[in-house]
């Protein structure tokens, strides 16, 4: 269960917590006006849920520092006051001291948790039914819902601690916070969580028709010529003048014969037109998916947090 200080987790907590940063609340003994240190730092752990505050005891750099558990915190906003449920300055010096530069191990955690639950009367972990964690501070802030000490409150969180002593069932193999929510465990009257919502564009496409293109045929007629050369027979009669002409023939050899006929047949080309089909061209239709970037503007809207110290001393970093 390794602890990590909350500017190691997160650099950037302050900018989430939005002004709402414990470090420098000076912290109190509940029963009185004892103070008993002031908020030095949190530690976290591996999911960010708030552990323990440490909590300087004494002034500037030379004072002795201890962890308060957060289950055993109450924020008071409005007083600038971080109160130490049933803790004294005396039990506080009693802890055992904690330096920032040693990893904190099971055994010092021990010691730690020892003092707590010889404070209250240790006992057996709540009901399943009292509040157990925080959510993840990253995600929200710790703000001001609880309110300067009364008698009322007083009188609950006395009861809530005061249990008969028990050894506690834990052991280092199995240990986890949520088995001690009376030191760990942060309920809905002195912390509560505040959550900041902010708009932001969602980009996502639909699919519409825009268009259609119709592709057809239709038949066009026009005249067209072509050209054919055709033969064409025709007799020629042609007189002419023998060179024996004017000679006189042997007996017999002139044969004259009445109707004799000479004939000569007479041939022409004609065109035969006629039509046929073929394939003129070929037509392919398909289409291409073009892409291109849209960029679109809209106006969002983001919750930031508005804090009134009322004067009140807050350190802000």
């Amino acid at each position: 269960m390794a602890l990590y200080r909350i500017a190691d987790f997160d650099p950037n907590y302050r900018d989430t917590l939005q002004g709402n940063d414990v470090k420098g609340i000076g912290v109190y003994a509940d029963a009185g006006d004892e103070k008993i240190g002031t908020v030095g730092d949190v530690l976290v752990d591996e999911e960010g849920h708030f552990r323990y505050l440490v909590v300087d005891l004494g002034f500037w750099i030379f004072g002795k520092k201890v962890l308060l558990p957060v289950g055993r915190s109450r924020i008071d906003y409005s007083a600038g006051r971080v109160y130490a449920v049933g803790m004294t300055r005396e039990q506080a010096d009693n802890l055992p001291e904690y330096n920032e530069r040693e990893t904190l191990d099971y055994d010092y955690e021990e010691r730690v948790r020892g003092v707590y639950r010889n404070s209250t009367n240790y006992s057996q972990p709540l009901d399943a039914g009292a509040p157990v964690d925080a959510p993840l501070p990253l995600e929200a802030s710790l703000v001001d819902a609880a309110v300067a000490p009364n008698t009322t409150a007083q009188t609950a969180q006395a009861t809530r601690y005061q249990q008969p002593t028990t050894t506690p069932p834990y052991n280092r193999d199995e240990y986890a916070y949520e088995q001690e929510p009376s030191l760990y465990g942060l309920n809905d009257q002195d912390h509560q969580t505040l959550r900041l919502y902010e708009e932001r564009l969602i980009a996502s496409k639909t699919r519409q028709k825009t268009g259609e293109v119709t592709i057809g045929k239709h038949v066009e007629t026009s005249t067209t010529r072509v050209a054919v050369p055709v033969e064409k027979e025709r007799v020629i009669v042609e007189r002419v003048t023998p060179q024996d002409a004017g000679k006189a023939v042997a007996p017999g050899e002139a044969n004259f014969r009445e109707g004799e006929v000479a004939r000569m047949e007479v041939y022409e080309e004609t065109p035969d037109i006629r039509k046929e089909t073929v394939v003129r061209e070929e037509v392919r239709v398909r289409k291409v998916v073009d892409q291109e970037t849209v960029e679109a503007h809209d106006t969002v809207r983001s919750e930031h947090l508005d804090v009134n110290t009322s004067n009140l001393p807050v350190e802000e970093r």
